[in-house]
């Protein structure tokens, strides 16, 4: 299925996560996937070039092979379960992000369900930029998000998951 993920930059410090959470909390918004790393000041000033238009000013790719060794901020992405009110918000508040389309999928929670799903992505040429996910408990499916680099194909491949 495919989601809007978005990504955001926040200071590498303590408290910030809790803001955006509560913000998000307030609002009636429930963050349904999240995933945060470090990111370098480059990657940041990039996001701010493309400014408010949300017009992509380099590949998804090219975003995650520009990451330098640095802790000054975070990047984060996450599935929210209302993406456009999670926008607005976030356009409200001044915070740095771009949304890039992706492919979420609930997976068995079973030894094999994700390479079942990871071949599949290779036997068809599609290049996985990054992936992330979780379970809550074993009787659950997980929720694993893929950033694949042909979206387009991806989505169709896996548009009965």
């Amino acid at each position: 299925m495919v989601r809007t993920e978005i990504s955001l930059f926040l200071k590498n410090a303590p408290g910030e996560l809790g803001k955006l959470a509560s913000l998000f909390s307030n609002e009636g918004i429930n963050i349904d996937a999240l995933t945060i790393q470090d990111a370098s000041s480059y990657v940041k000033e990039l996001f701010q070039a493309r400014g408010k238009s949300l017009k992509r000013i380099a590949s998804a790719a090219s975003y995650n092979s520009m990451r330098k060794d640095s802790a000054e901020f975070a990047l984060i992405r996450l599935l929210a379960d209302n993406t456009d009110k999670a926008v607005d918000l976030l356009s409200k508040y001044d915070y740095v992000f771009d949304i890039i389309p992706v492919i979420a999928l609930k997976l068995d929670n079973r030894p094999g369900s994700l390479a079942k799903v990871a071949q599949t992505f290779g036997e068809e040429g599609i290049n996985i930029n990054y992936v992330y996910g979780s379970v809550s408990s074993p009787d659950e499916k997980c929720l694993f998000v893929f950033c694949p680099e042909n979206i387009d194909l991806a989505a169709n491949i896996f548009k009965d998951q």
